[in-house]
């Protein structure tokens, strides 16, 4: 059913237009994400739909009776109101109902006209069945579930809301649109203020929700997982693709290649015509020129297909450093309570490492150790020969913010840097222009991301530490930034709570749990999350992708129940197996850890080879392990 739709809407401010004569619509049970370049007027036309701002052109226009809201970024709540009370008052309208049942229970009970009777008993039965279809007469266990959910205590039900941080007022907004249902769920960075467990929930909860919603979200991992449809806005149109976020990204270059084409073909087309018309029109075949020139002007021309662009970044040459760029053995650190310990892995050049864990669980603390500007209570960290690290900053202090672009980036220690050269640098991290004189303090927060990111370059290390890269860049970019490191010949360490740039980049894991327990995973994402598995057999496997439209299934198929790709063997032999790898692995890393292996080179050699055999192994065991989970019975 048509629940919402849109047409001809621009919006601007100032002399420029943020968008002009966009539109679309939106059916129940479609789960859309909105995405764009940063600036493009994303939440400006959420805001629109949700009746908060006006078009300056076109309508919105809401189907009769359904309900509609947007996802709140600035809570409003009454003072003194606990918790759970203000969680239930997204639930007024059933609860209003529930109570005229039982007035109109009373009322049928005592009336004794004929016509009226049969209309209480209409009206009861209505609302009997409203409140069942919505589950309400157990609202103390949806509240419940949706504040577990998104990890509120329950010690804190009876706390009082204005007591509670901004992040934790985020998400019981975000509890109450979930708790109300509307019809049309308008969710603006609805995972901005949840840990990965509560990120998983949210994903978990909404694709089994029967409501449309419009997402705006930066979580590619997120849109992967939720999403059935993709709406690309830009400030001409809003292009619609279906399937999940991996879907579009490969339909949308297809789809710019094709029009293209049709641009191309058709531009060819029009330029012999023309050229035809200008050489006969005054010749004797120019009613033929005539009739040419009717035909162009009758021609429903292609227009050129825009492409949102993103910048080349690459990160260059850099000097090779030695075989092991870090070793960290026994390493242990506590404040109020141990954010790790005995914690030990290596690090080898051209590895890239990622490190994720909830906010406070010892990340940054981490970082600082091995950057050598705090001492852990126990361990050692080793450093490669020739190691040089560059540190990127999340809140981006590295840059001057009263230098211009370019003197912040701009080397200390190179007779060779010029102005061409920083412009060239700056260029590939797509700042170009006038920008390269702007003071850094006034750049955007994604155009400092970038800045810092070229500073790193300009200083020419090998190892580059980089804590948070993607929460100021937009999609493009974020895609950008990966390929760059992918191909970055140096090493590379990575705090991030963006799993899916977990998944593009790392090829080593480290995740912090709490109570000081650090996991040491050999692969990415993916691969803690089968191992996550492997722990809580009892956890389900992740819900697979639904409502997959026809013309994207080849990309993103219904899964189906997989054949053998691996002989049959028990389950519990082959997490045996897994767990004598494990062992070999970490033996193995103790052993390249020795100066004295590093005297035999071939040994080297011979020894690392190993070692990655042994991590291929462990792959495939897991899959094999993932396969026997699925198929044995």
């Amino acid at each position: 059913m048509l629940l919402l739709s849109c047409a001809g809407l621009s919006r601007g401010f100032d002399a420029e237009p943020l968008f002009e004569e966009i539109g679309f619509e939106l059916f129940s049970g479609q789960r859309v994400g909105l995405v764009g370049p940063n600036g493009v007027g994303k939440t400006t036309l959420m805001r629109i739909l949700a009746g908060l701002d006006a078009p300056d052109t076109g309508d919105v226009r809401l189907h009769a009776g359904a309900r509609l809201a947007l996802l709140r970024q600035q809570p409003d709540f009454e003072p003194g109101r606990t918790l759970f009370g203000e969680a239930r008052t997204a639930l007024d309208s059933l609860i209003a109902a529930q109570e005229e049942l039982v007035t109109t229970a009373e009322a049928l009970a005592q009336s004794t006209e004929e016509g009226q009777k049969k209309s209480l008993s209409a009206r009861y039965d209505r609302l009997n069945e409203m409140l069942r279809f919505h589950d309400a007469y157990n609202i103390d266990h949806q509240i419940e579930s949706v504040l577990d959910g998104l990890r509120f205590r329950k010690e804190d039900y009876d706390r009082a809301v204005d007591t509670f941080s901004g992040g934790q007022q985020s998400r019981l907004m975000l509890a109450k649109l979930l708790l109300a249902a509307p019809d049309v769920m308008l969710l603006d960075e609805p995972s901005n203020h949840l840990d990965i467990d509560a990120t998983r929930w949210l994903e978990d909860y909404l694709i089994k929700q029967p409501e449309a919603m419009l997402i705006v979200s930066h979580d590619r991992y997120f849109l992967n997982k939720v999403v059935t449809k993709v709406f690309e806005m830009s400030s001409q149109s809003i292009d619609s693709y279906p399937g999940n976020y991996d879907a579009y990204w490969r339909l949308r270059r297809e789809r710019y290649e094709q029009k293209q084409k049709m641009w191309e073909a058709q531009k060819e087309h029009i330029e012999k015509q023309e050229e035809y018309i200008r050489r006969v029109h005054y010749g004797q075949l120019h009613k033929q020129a005539a009739s040419r020139q009717k035909q162009l002007d009758r021609l429903e021309r292609v227009e050129r297909p825009t492409w949102i662009d993103s910048p080349h970044m690459h990160f260059g040459e850099v000097r090779r450093a030695g075989d092991i760029v870090l070793q960290v053995d026994g390493l242990c650190k506590t404040y109020d309570q141990p954010l790790f310990k005995d914690l030990t892995f290596m690090l080898k050049r051209g590895q890239r490492l990622g490190i994720m864990g909830p906010n406070g669980c010892g990340k940054t603390t981490l970082l600082r150790i091995l950057l050598g500007q705090e001492k852990a209570d126990r361990g050692d960290v080793k450093h490669g020969h020739l190691v040089e690290y560059g540190y990127y900053d999340q809140h981006l202090h590295t840059l001057d913010p009263d230098k211009t672009v370019m003197r912040a980036v701009w080397p200390a220690d190179d007779p060779d840097a010029n102005e061409q050269a920083m412009r060239n640098l700056l260029g590939r991290f797509g700042l170009g222009g006038d920008q390269v004189y702007q003071t850094v303090g006034k750049l955007s927060g994604g155009e400092r991301s970038r800045a810092a990111l070229a500073k790193l370059v300009s200083d020419g290390v090998n190892v580059l530490i980089l804590d948070e890269p993607t929460n100021h860049l937009d999609l493009w970019a974020c895609d950008s930034l990966e390929e760059a490191l992918r191909d970055f010949e140096g090493t590379a360490i990575v705090v991030s709570h963006d799993r899916y740039f977990l998944n593009k980049v790392v090829d080593v894991l480290l995740v912090f749990e709490g109570n000081g327990r650090v996991h040491v995973i050999y692969g990415n994402y993916d691969t803690y999350e089968r191992m996550r598995l492997l722990q809580d057999p009892e956890k389900p496997e992740p819900s697979a992708k639904k409502d997959v439209p026809k013309e994207v299934a080849n990309a993103t198929a219904k899964p189906i129940k997989r054949k053998r790709q691996f002989p049959y063997r028990k389950v519990e032999d082959i997490e045996a197996e897994i767990a004598g790898e494990e062992t070999r692995l970490k033996k193995l890393e103790a052993e390249l850890a020795s100066p004295d292996l590093y005297r035999e080179g071939a040994k080297v050699q011979e020894k690392m080879q190993v070692f990655e055999d042994v991590k291929v192994k462990l792959r495939q065991l897991y899959e094999h392990w993932e396969e026997a989970v699925e198929l044995n019975g």
